[in-house]
């Protein structure tokens, strides 16, 4: 079945992909609940702890460097073992904090985590897979991070149903337990080192990565890719519900379709991709980001009834450019960098991935509050620099320009 779908088989693979999967069902079953936990269970206020969660994150960007230099140390397997224990004890630490600073050091815990594991899981990946097949394998691992979110989700949803004091502690303890499950199936994968310690230790550091112009042309080329994934989480929602007062479900319904289409349509999406040219297949994402973008701006002056087909129907063109970008960004990303330093190479990228979390939320309510098409101007523009940028890639990074041959 998994074959019919584009994805590759995963037989000695299957405790690594077990473990992702622990990981993003816990954290899709506490992600939604998060401001409202401690609204609930604390006395802080809403802006008292959209603040600690904002610090934190601030807090925690610059370890993306320190976090590279370890994975190329002591391995990306190791990485994220790490990074599952020192999730678990922040989660744990949720159940006893009550004042701003408790919650701001605990949630600086779980971004360490999180961070350690998810900027090791790029070298792991590289590293258990082989060339041409890397675009599959991301896919797939993306459509698993899904579907382990909507599954969270929708327990989530359970929590907030019964809505109880004792049913959000729950769903913490059930988050950390998951981090304790990931870190289990994570000790039996082996540690796949490609490069010996020694050459590590004298192949360079942060400096050769940060004079690699070539990949820091990637690296801003991703940054318009992200900008355009944060889209999904911190815009259409606001926009859909608040800005053109579309009936609730539109929202869920969204997300809902954007969940199926990346669970059975990501590897389709590579399988069409393969043998097209990297760089090409960059543009075409950011290219049809701007077309769902044009749609959400007619949605806007549209009876209801067709502004809810005109939201559905942008989503599906969104979610199509989330299909093309997500597992060619990452594939070059990993393989663009050498070996002994993917680390830190890896480390920059998920750094980007911090930025657009941490200034997203912001930078688009802000856009939202002057005027409908606002935000979607401002968002088209970035699309269309992005698509603009992406094509120059082949001459700037070779390997960029090299073609999609997952299949």
């Amino acid at each position: 079945m998994l074959q019919r779908l584009g994805f590759p088989r995963v037989g000695e693979h299957r405790r690594f992909v077990s473990a992702i999967v622990a990981d993003t069902v816990g954290s899709g079953l506490f992600l939604p609940l998060t401001i409202l936990y401690f609204v609930r269970v604390t006395d802080l206020t809403l802006v008292q702890v959209g603040s600690a969660l904002s610090i934190s994150a601030l807090l925690t960007m610059p370890a993306a460097f320190v976090i590279g230099t370890l994975v190329d140390r002591l391995g990306g397997r190791r990485m994220m073992l790490l990074g599952n224990v020192v999730q678990a004890v922040g989660m744990l630490g949720y159940l006893w904090v009550e004042e701003f600073w408790p919650v701001a050091l605990c949630t600086v815990l779980l971004n360490l985590g999180r961070q350690a594991f998810w900027g090791s899981f790029g070298n792991v990946v590289t590293a258990i897979t082989k060339p041409g097949e890397r675009e599959l394998w991301f896919g797939f691992l993306q459509a698993l991070r899904n579907l382990g979110y909507a599954v969270g989700g929708v327990l989530a949803g359970i929590a907030l149903q019964v809505g109880t004091e004792t049913a959000f502690r729950t769903v913490v303890v059930a988050n950390a337990l998951t981090f304790v499950v990931a870190f289990v199936l994570l000790l039996d994968v082996p540690d796949h080192r490609s490069v010996p310690a020694d050459q590590v230790a004298t192949g360079g550091g942060w400096g050769v990565v940060l004079r690699d112009r070539a990949y820091l042309r990637l690296v801003l080329g991703q940054l318009t890719f992200v900008v355009g994934i944060m889209v999904l989480n911190f815009a259409l929602p606001v926009y859909a519900a608040e800005t053109l007062a579309l009936p609730g479900w539109l929202v869920g319904a969204i997300f809902t379709l954007n969940t199926v289409m990346v669970g059975l349509g990501q590897g389709l999406m590579v399988r069409w991709m393969t043998g097209r040219v990297r760089a090409r297949m960059m543009a075409l994402a950011q290219l049809l980001f701007l077309a769902g973008y044009a749609t959400f701006v007619l949605a806007g002056v549209l009876p209801v009834w067709l502004a809810v087909a005109a939201m559905l129907l942008g989503a599906v063109v969104y979610t199509s450019g989330e299909l093309a970008g997500g597992p060619v960004f990452s594939a070059t990303a990993a393989e663009a960098a050498p070996d002994h330093l993917r680390g830190r190479y890896l480390g920059l990228v998920q750094l980007v991935w911090g930025v657009g979390g941490t200034v997203a939320p912001v930078a688009y309510t802000w856009l939202l509050e002057h005027g409908t098409a606002t935000i979607w101007l401002v968002l088209g523009l970035v699309a269309l620099v992005g698509a603009a940028f992406c094509l120059t890639l082949p001459r700037a990074l070779p390997t960029a320009g090299e073609r999609v041959t997952a299949g």
